[in-house]
């Protein structure tokens, strides 16, 4: 498989973890001491981790940082929506796509010289 498909899966998976564990006590543990919340965070950014770090590895084998930052930044926002919305039931707003063209934008940038091979 291509290692930028690749990459681009285990930064998916490690984005939904990511995600939970900075996002999700804000639902489950707002009742527990903070500490209590930080150590289960902790726990599941481990595995988050172990899905990162290999994933920016291989990726870093066939594009620069700048771009896998992109790619992660644009990843990000497309987990972070959906947990927003279904998992934490907060409404969106037009922000939202504002955010997302911003960073349509950025991948243009950052990306252009392989699209264009210039």
């Amino acid at each position: 498989m291509n290692r930028i498909v690749i990459t681009t899966l285990l930064l998916c998976c490690s984005n939904v973890f990511m995600t939970f564990a900075w996002y999700g006590h804000l639902r489950n543990l707002s009742h527990k001491p903070w500490i209590v919340a930080a150590l289960v965070s902790w726990g599941i950014a481990l595995f988050e981790y172990l899905l990162q770090v290999p994933a920016n590895r291989l990726g870093h084998e066939v594009m620069p940082v700048g771009q896998l930052k992109i790619l992660q930044e644009v990843i990000t926002l497309l987990i972070f929506v959906p947990f927003s919305i279904f998992y934490m039931k907060e409404k969106i707003s037009i922000d939202y796509l504002w955010a997302g063209l911003c960073l349509l934008g950025a991948v243009f940038f950052i990306f252009r010289s392989k699209i264009f091979g210039t």
